[in-house]
């Protein structure tokens, strides 16, 4: 390893920076990329050696940053034509309401897990979801946590920025990282169901009182068309350990939003809603950019070397930078994709030197910054609030119910590591 350029000192302080503008409504990008400089300098780098570390970190996400922009296409397609909105419906209405925390849960899994971003899975929910708590007399903090849950659960096995970030820093298929959180993303789908469970009976409609459901489309589609582009998107993500064939995220995320727009006869607004998914993607994308930047610092800091040290003063093995790093980089920067890229680029060189299979790290890493990623320092917590019209002093309640179910599937993912599976 070479000899730190910076502080650790120095790193966490421009970290803390950016986190303290992020939270004084600076954006995010620019508040990483000023946290980077100042940690840089104050680490002892010099201004040359502070801008080469932030310029080598934003380069690095160049990879992740391509495919995350073309992923945009299979995320507006899903969500223009109305596709997204047949999926949860369908789920919803086979469960019945009986099920309906299930059903939620579910319905907000499958469309993460096949490439909508959380944040607008649950807003597609939602208005499902309200018109069912009405119904089913559920309260407004059992119908959020059922469809955050079940958004944790999907992002896991997504192919959404923050799992393509991942397993690009450690060099792993993104298919592989996908199957490898599966029972920790099942285990996560059922922890929320039960806290749901119990928290929608703490309430009820009348806390719905004066909210109008929102309208439906009005686009009338089977289930196996609004299905085929997320399947295609998977069978072709899949050929590399069926078949030994690679096609990677870049051309098999876009293929499978063509294929919705084309199988949903919508191709004459395939610019339109290719456009509207490219509107969803660049506020992440520029993110990943300014979270290169600090990346970088981090990286080129002393940070990796005062851990592992920190962890065999404490007698704990190296592993436990997996997870522990997610989490602590998802509760910095309030994000699950930031959270898993900055801990993804910093460890994955001292967690596979210390043995520790790539895609068990990354999968642990991932998990990890699911726990405290919707802290009110980021957009999630506010967006995931106002699609149930939840009061801010009522959302930040449900915190620790969302971190029980990300701490959940985090736990599962690193005994799976210890068992060897």
């Amino acid at each position: 390893m070479t000899a730190p350029t910076f502080s650790t000192l120095g790193a966490l302080i421009g970290l803390v920076l950016a986190i303290i503008l992020i939270v004084k409504k600076v954006h995010p990008a620019y508040s990483l990329i000023f946290g980077a400089l100042i940690g840089g300098l104050i680490g002892g780098g010099g201004l040359a050696d502070t801008v080469k570390a932030m310029v080598t970190g934003a380069q690095s996400m160049m990879s992740p940053v391509l495919r995350i922009m073309t992923s945009g296409i299979l995320a507006g397609a899903l969500i223009k034509t109305g596709s997204a909105e047949t999926i949860a419906d369908t789920i919803v209405k086979k469960l019945g309401q009986k099920r309906a925390i299930a059903a939620i849960a579910i319905a907000t899994m499958i469309i993460c897990a096949v490439g909508v971003f959380i944040d607008i899975a649950v807003i597609t929910v939602a208005p499902i979801a309200i018109a069912i708590a009405k119904k089913a007399n559920l309260s407004k903090a059992g119908i959020l946590l059922a469809m955050i849950g079940g958004g944790k659960a999907g992002n896991i096995i997504s192919p959404n920025p923050n799992t393509i970030a991942a397993s690009e820093a450690f060099g792993i298929d993104l298919t592989a990282l996908m199957v490898k959180n599966l029972i920790p993303a099942f285990i996560a789908l059922f922890v929320a169901i039960i806290l749901a469970g119990i928290l929608a009976k703490k309430g009820g409609a009348h806390e719905f009182d004066g909210v109008d459901e929102a309208e439906t489309s009005g686009v009338s589609l089977s289930f196996f068309k609004a299905m085929l582009g997320p399947i295609v998107v998977i069978a072709l993500l899949a050929l590399r350990s069926i078949a030994g064939i690679s096609v990677d995220p870049l051309i098999a995320l876009p293929l499978g939003g063509l294929v919705t727009i084309l199988v949903t006869g919508h191709a004459k607004n395939t610019v339109e809603f290719t456009e509207f998914g490219l509107s969803k993607v660049i506020g992440v994308s520029i993110l990943l950019i300014g979270t290169g930047t600090i990346a970088g610092i981090i990286k080129a800091s002393a940070l990796q070397v005062d851990m592992i040290a920190l962890l065999e003063a404490m007698n704990m093995p190296a592993f436990v930078l997996a997870p522990l790093s997610g989490i602590l980089m998802g509760a910095a920067t309030a994000s699950t994709t930031a959270g898993s890229t900055i801990a993804s680029q910093t460890f994955s060189g001292p967690l596979t030197a210390a043995g520790v299979p790539a895609v068990s790290a990354a999968a642990m890493i991932h998990a990890g910054a699911t726990v405290l990623d919707s802290l009110p320092h980021g957009s999630f917590f506010h967006a995931t609030g106002g699609s149930v019209f939840m009061a801010i002093e009522d959302r930040m309640k449900l915190i620790p119910y969302e971190a029980i179910v990300g701490l959940s599937s985090t736990i599962v993912a690193t005994i799976l590591y210890l068992i060897g599976f």
